[in-house]
């Protein structure tokens, strides 16, 4: 079997066509582990993401969730369509966190393909991709833009 059809033809460099928006099929619903182990793990320490009592005199009425944890669940629900065949993620810039994302929150991905180039080598190309989720009741809670490498299918036995 070949690897190149263990992956879909649909994401290949060729496939992407600029002006192309997805629906990422899967969503994700913000559990409490997420939000405080990964937030643990990085250090951060805002009373924000771990304080229920002093966060329920705050606007929020209860803890948030922190923006790192709602920009990798975004970004990794659109990354089977976007970079199942990555080579290499070259950047991601213009994050910004719109709205607030609690536990309980579900969390959905889209991503427009804002361009294409060439990547100076025969085997792949970059991609630069709009993603930004929205919750439950579609509000926008985060975006960015991402640069990624993508293979191209004509050198990867996927043609």
């Amino acid at each position: 079997m070949k690897i190149a059809s263990l992956t879909s033809k649909d994401s290949y460099f060729e496939a992407f066509t600029v002006g192309e928006v997805m629906r990422h099929a899967r969503g994700k619903t913000v559990e409490p582990l997420e939000n405080v182990l990964i937030t643990n793990l990085v250090m951060n320490t805002a009373s924000g993401h771990f304080d229920e009592h002093a966060m329920k005199d705050s606007p929020f009425g209860r803890r948030v969730t922190f923006g790192g944890v709602t920009a990798s669940l975004v970004i990794g629900m659109a990354s089977q369509d976007t970079a199942e065949n990555a080579l290499a993620e070259i950047g991601m810039t213009g994050l910004r966190l719109k709205s607030p994302v609690f536990h309980g929150d579900t969390l959905y991905s889209y991503t427009e393909v804002l361009a294409k180039e060439d990547a100076g080598r025969e085997d792949a190309g970059i991609v630069t991709f709009k993603h930004w989720g929205v919750n439950q009741d579609d509000v926008v809670v985060c975006e960015c833009v991402r640069r990624v490498l993508v293979k191209r299918a004509s050198h990867w036995g996927a043609a």
